[in-house]
């Protein structure tokens, strides 16, 4: 855990970080020297399993990055097993209500303030030997990511918001465009209304708002509107622009 990146959340600087989809501990590793201050590792939609999960952290484990980890869906074993491993914060998908937003952060949590399994021996607690200080202090120091990705997830923002221990509110851009029936018009009216509805329930209650962007071109623009929890692209993203580029550029010699 890092003890002062919650609170840079909560203060809404800016945190910037980028996706790592590949389950590669190679890319990983790299992206941790790149000057993130947070690295979202997706076992929602990327290639990592558990056993991968496990050294794309110990790869991160040495840089000022924070790792952060996108589970599948919201149940609290999925929670358990990636905070043993040093994660040092969860990212929810498809979080719609107050109540499901308050399990979640139930599932971060040891009792009596949640439903967390305790164990000593892994190594989100340095196998047992920060486990005290672990156990007494994780609550204010692991970051609770909802992600908010429907119309109704819109509809409950505020409720969701006010939720005590979600720290963040993350726009999922393309399931949120698409449930809203404009997919991929990140530009539309109606998705910028969206946008600036979850910048304000944020705002109000003490939160972050975060957001994930196709390129940098859009930094400028999202900063001013408000979010401060950024992430941009992928690993997976960028080496596959960058193998197009490479292949594209043999184009003007074929015959």
């Amino acid at each position: 855990m890092s003890p002062d990146f919650r609170s840079r959340v909560l203060a809404r600087e800016l945190v910037a970080g980028t996706f790592i989809n590949l389950g590669s501990s190679i890319t990983a590793e790299i992206t941790a020297g790149s000057g993130f201050d947070w690295l979202l590792i997706d076992i929602e939609h990327g290639s990592a399993d558990l056993e991968s999960l496990m050294t794309q952290l110990q790869a991160i484990g040495g840089s000022s990055a924070v790792p952060l980890v996108r589970i599948a869906s919201n149940e609290p074993a999925r929670f358990k097993r990636v905070l043993d491993m040093g994660a040092g914060g969860v990212m929810i998908p498809y979080v719609s209500t107050a109540e499901e937003a308050k399990q979640a952060v139930a599932s971060m949590r040891y009792p009596p303030r949640g439903v967390r399994g305790v164990a000593k021996l892994n190594r989100g607690s340095g196998f047992g030997q920060n486990f005290d200080d672990y156990f007494a202090n994780a609550h204010e120091q692991l970051v609770c990511v909802v992600q908010i990705e429907t119309v109704e997830a819109l509809d409950n923002i505020d409720e969701i918001a006010a939720v005590d221990g979600v720290d963040v509110l993350f726009i999922g851009p393309l399931d949120l465009s698409v449930n809203m029936g404009i997919p991929e018009q990140f530009t539309h009216e109606r998705f910028l209304e969206a946008r600036a509805k979850v910048v304000e329930a944020a705002k109000n209650a003490g939160k972050a708002a975060g957001i994930l962007l196709l390129n940098t071109d859009m930094i400028a623009d999202t900063l001013k509107a408000g979010f401060t929890c950024v992430a941009v692209g992928s690993d997976g993203g960028l080496v596959a622009a960058g193998m197009r580029q490479l292949a594209g550029a043999f184009s003007k010699h074929r015959k």
